[in-house]
């Protein structure tokens, strides 16, 4: 009687792999998800819309005691978007990914602390962490933010 319970255990979870192994991500969705900043200040959920990827920012610490919800986008050049929140707002469009250069390429980065939009390119290292580079139309000058997966 306990072998075949056991059996019953061994096939479940053989089937469980499996079928989880047909799932894994492509290439190009390796970058999807939710990543936290090195520094454990902000975090972002990245995902796909359409052939586009998108960055949501879902969590950030520097509230000064005030609570996320509080802050908003006050020094965006355009008054009418002053207003809206920083907590779900998006971040970054455009960006695509490059199969050649196994990277994310010509997207386009908000800076809500300053108010400006940036270039934007991303890779995933050999560790596993997402490199964002936020720069000015040459890429070999800009910032770099480096995301561990959560």
């Amino acid at each position: 009687m306990p072998f075949k319970y056991l059996y019953i255990c061994f096939v479940l979870i053989l089937s469980i792999t499996a079928a989880s192994k047909g799932q894994a991500f492509k290439p190009a969705e390796r970058i999807c998800g939710k990543w936290e900043t090195t520094d454990k200040t902000l975090r972002v959920q990245i995902f796909m819309e359409g052939r586009e990827y998108k960055v949501k920012l879902i969590w950030f610490s520097d509230t000064d005691g005030k609570p996320m919800a509080y802050w908003t986008d006050r020094r965006n050049p355009n008054p009418a978007l002053r207003s809206r929140k920083i907590l779900g707002m998006d971040l970054l469009r455009n960006l695509e990914y490059h199969p050649n250069t196994d990277s994310w390429e010509n997207g386009m980065i908000y800076d809500s602390k300053h108010g400006k939009e940036w270039n934007a390119a991303a890779y995933i290292d050999k560790k596993g962490q997402l490199r964002v580079k936020g720069y000015w139309h040459i890429k070999l000058i800009g910032k770099t933010m480096t995301f561990t997966r959560i």
